[in-house]
């Protein structure tokens, strides 16, 4: 009989795995975001065609962020990775941010199982400066032609920090339970 009672969970981050929810593929301008009380995705808006996402973006379930939302991911692929798409994925840092004055913290992952890639990619060294730059650039710019300077880089952290984010981000979950 199947157990219709199962959840996505966080994974185990303290292992360095994280399962993940896309939102938004690479290279999208479609802003979708999970809605945790319709249990369903939505169009949010519509961004400028020169902001399109530098990487998937998703969130770890049963996590809250300091915004109050889902903690955000982005994923590295060579791929766009499809709306609703859940995957186990490996842990390699976290891009310190701030939206709207909130703390809004991206936690970069690679999938747990990437051929073309392998194991080559285990911290946020492993994907260049150049790359850092890029998605720094995104995030810091995205939001200027409707509310300028609202968001801000504040740099980068590695996989303890990400761990850190993660495990306060499950207990605010489990606090609002």
């Amino acid at each position: 009989m199947a157990d219709f009672n199962l959840v996505l969970t966080p994974g185990d981050y303290q292992n360095g795995y994280v399962n993940t929810v896309i939102e938004i593929p690479q290279g999208s301008c479609l802003k979708v975001e999970w809605d945790r009380k319709r249990a369903a995705f939505m169009l949010d808006r519509v961004e400028p065609n020169i902001y399109p996402k530098p990487a998937n973006y998703g969130f770890i379930p049963q996590t809250i962020d300091e915004d109050g939302d889902e903690l955000d991911t982005l994923v590295v692929c060579d791929e766009p990775i499809p709306t609703g798409v859940w995957l186990n994925a490996r842990i390699v840092g976290v891009l310190n941010f701030v939206d709207d004055g909130d703390a809004d913290y991206k936690i970069v992952v690679v999938p747990a199982d990437d051929r073309n890639t392998g194991d080559r990619i285990n911290s946020l060294d492993d994907l260049g400066d150049r790359w850092k730059q890029k998605v720094a650039e995104h995030f810091s710019h995205y939001k200027d032609l409707k509310k300028p300077g609202t968001t801000i880089v504040k740099g980068w952290g590695d996989v303890e920090a990400a761990k850190v984010i993660i495990a306060e981000s499950i207990e605010r979950w489990n606090a609002k339970k």
